[in-house]
């Protein structure tokens, strides 16, 4: 086997300018230049990469609402034309109002005219903002997701699609944590999709999938798991990622959090992919999709982890060892000195495959 990588400058265009956390404006890390450096690690590898391709709407809306992705294509031309870039002056779609689900029970679920308000109807943070070229780099992360899903279809090798924005924190009909498409889901189904066949997850960000997790925790087709640290110690997203959380229905038994105390390292984040991968290969699964977030880096400002690049390294090895066709997308990493290094680790093994 051997790896292939996706890219295209179009990972560049989304620049969200900063953020809004706990009310204050601050500069965020899901910048351009973590692009650049994604394309550093191809580069330094020397992996053959290849462009990606476009696949319309009907992967996307397989599993996002419709509503949504109309609303990622238009809201910054809506918020231009409404004069919020000139009064109060905000260059940068963001949300101020959230529709709680239980505030408004008794009423119709109407969208707002306020385009302001608009801005709270999918969206589940202040920290997830759009600007004039976000849709741009939204749309090429999910093609360059699906393209390398193609590759992994065709040819039985591995494939990277090296991504920004991220995609795990999205879920069915909202997004956030700086995430706005979820392109390992939407490549993960695509997968399902091809002809009745099973497909694993394996998530290794620092930070629980909860969008991965609701997209298919119902269904039977696709396992997810995802090695994360604990959010009950007060870690993002907060309300899910728990140990006890396996599904419903049809996809009871096909959900597994490994949720770990902060601080872990090489060891412990390693033992939870172990048992994550053991638990991918007893589904019988003919894919594997491995969702690469390398913020528990040990000198990334904002890891609760602390692994290394060595670390980093066993992990690749643990997920080649399930020994499938492997895509892997792009997710966190924000330490800029290091993210080349770390996603390498992960992915050389599957380069020497």
């Amino acid at each position: 086997m051997s790896l292939t990588a996706v890219w295209s400058d179009d990972a560049l265009a989304h620049d969200p300018e900063g953020e809004v956390w706990i009310g204050l404006p601050i500069d965020g890390d899901e910048i351009p230049k973590r692009g650049s450096v994604i394309k550093d690690a191809i580069d330094q590898m020397g992996l053959e990469m290849i462009e990606p391709q476009e696949h319309g709407d009907a992967p996307i809306t397989a599993v996002h609402d419709l509503g949504m992705l109309a609303y990622l294509e238009s809201a910054y031309a809506e918020w231009v034309a409404a004069g919020y870039t000139v009064d109060p002056g905000q260059d940068r779609v963001v949300a101020y109002a959230f529709r709680h689900p239980g505030a408004f029970r008794h009423v119709a679920n109407r969208l707002p005219t306020s385009r302001s308000a608009m801005a709270g109807v999918y969206c589940m943070d202040t920290c997830t903002v759009l600007g004039p070229n976000s849709y741009r780099g939204i749309r090429y992360a999910v093609d360059a997701s699906l393209t390398a899903a193609d590759l992994v279809l065709s040819t039985g090798d591995h494939a990277y699609a090296g991504v920004r924005p991220p995609g795990h924190h999205a879920g069915t009909d909202y997004f956030g944590g700086s995430c706005y498409l979820n392109n390992a889901a939407i490549a993960a189904n695509y997968l399902a999709s091809s002809g009745g066949v099973r497909v694993g997850i394996v998530d290794i960000d620092a930070h629980h999938g909860n969008g991965s997790q609701q997209i298919f925790y119902e269904r039977d087709d696709v396992v997810y798991t995802s090695v994360h640290v604990d959010p009950g110690e007060g870690w993002f997203p907060h309300w899910s990622g728990f140990a006890d959380e396996t599904g419903i229905g049809n996809g009871k038994g096909h959900n597994h959090n490994f949720p770990l105390a902060p601080g872990s390292g090489d060891d412990e984040v390693a033992r939870a992919v172990a048992r994550a991968a053991e638990i991918v290969v007893d589904f019988g699964v003919e894919y594997l999709a491995v969702s690469l977030g390398v913020d528990s880096g040990a000198n990334d400002e904002n890891s609760p982890f602390s692994v290394t690049t060595e670390g980093f390294g066993h992990v690749g090895d643990l997920l080649l060892a399930v020994g499938l066709p492997t895509l892997l997308v792009q997710e966190g990493g924000y330490s800029l000195p290091d993210l080349a290094a770390d996603i390498s680790a992960v992915l050389r093994p599957f380069s020497r495959a």
